[in-house]
């Protein structure tokens, strides 16, 4: 990068003061939480990813150095081959879920048509809500994607990888351009940035802190080296 081109020591600071900022409200979203899966603490989360992601890239291109923060799902990201100053963009998200309580999915469902429906109707709310492909379909409709990712628990999931796909384009599209296939045409290429949730994140460092403990707690010995005899006076 040129002289020209690079950040000032002042954005810079202005990075770490984010990063200190990003810092102090995903502390203050974790004391706050209202259960395991708050959505303030998953946005702090994200957001404080975003600092430090940007923080990192300011400070080695002004001064040569990283920090040790570790951003899931950026070093393995594919170059970025979209317009620098994008007009339009689309964000792409997917969540996975196990279905581990089906009584518990349709009697939520159950209740949201009973609540909807009134009357003789109401007698037959178990066409739609009856079976887990219907229940999915009241529930689904009847809340937002990050409620139901809050609550999932009360709906009978178990959540499994999620990631989010910020896309460039140069364009933005025609109206109903794309809704007979709305995921055909992501191209990995063209993310601006993404984030990435996984239980092989939590493994993996596990993992790393069991083999740091293991060096610490055994020391390599030299195998051409004499171990000392006791000193039998001691």
């Amino acid at each position: 990068m040129s002289d020209a081109a690079q950040p000032t020591a002042a954005e810079v600071r202005a990075a770490a003061e984010a990063v200190k900022s990003a810092l102090d409200r995903h502390l203050a979203a974790v004391e706050r939480r209202t259960g395991e899966d708050d959505p303030a603490v998953y946005e702090a989360f994200n957001e404080l990813a975003a600092a430090a992601e940007e923080y990192d890239e300011l400070l080695y291109d002004r001064y040569d150095e990283v920090t040790p923060f570790e951003i899931p799902g950026t070093e393995d990201a594919l170059p970025y081959t979209g317009p620098e100053e994008p007009n339009a963009l689309s964000v792409l998200i997917r969540r996975d879920y196990t279905v581990v309580e089906p009584q518990r999915l349709l009697a939520q469902a159950q209740r949201v048509e009973a609540v909807e429906e009134s009357g003789a109707a109401a007698a037959g709310f178990d066409a739609a809500s009856g079976t887990v492909h219907g229940a999915l379909g009241v529930l689904f409709g009847e809340f937002e994607p990050d409620e139901i990712a809050s609550r999932h628990k009360e709906f009978g999931l178990e959540e499994g990888d999620s990631t989010l796909w910020v896309t460039a384009a140069d364009e933005p599209a025609e109206a109903g351009e794309w809704l007979e296939a709305p995921f055909d045409h992501a191209d990995p290429h063209q993310v601006l940035c993404r984030f990435d949730v996984s239980a092989v994140f939590d493994e993996e460092a596990g993992a790393d802190l069991d083999d740091d403990i293991e060096d610490a707690v055994e020391p390599e010995l030299d195998e051409d080296e004499d171990l000392e005899p006791l000193d039998a006076e001691r």
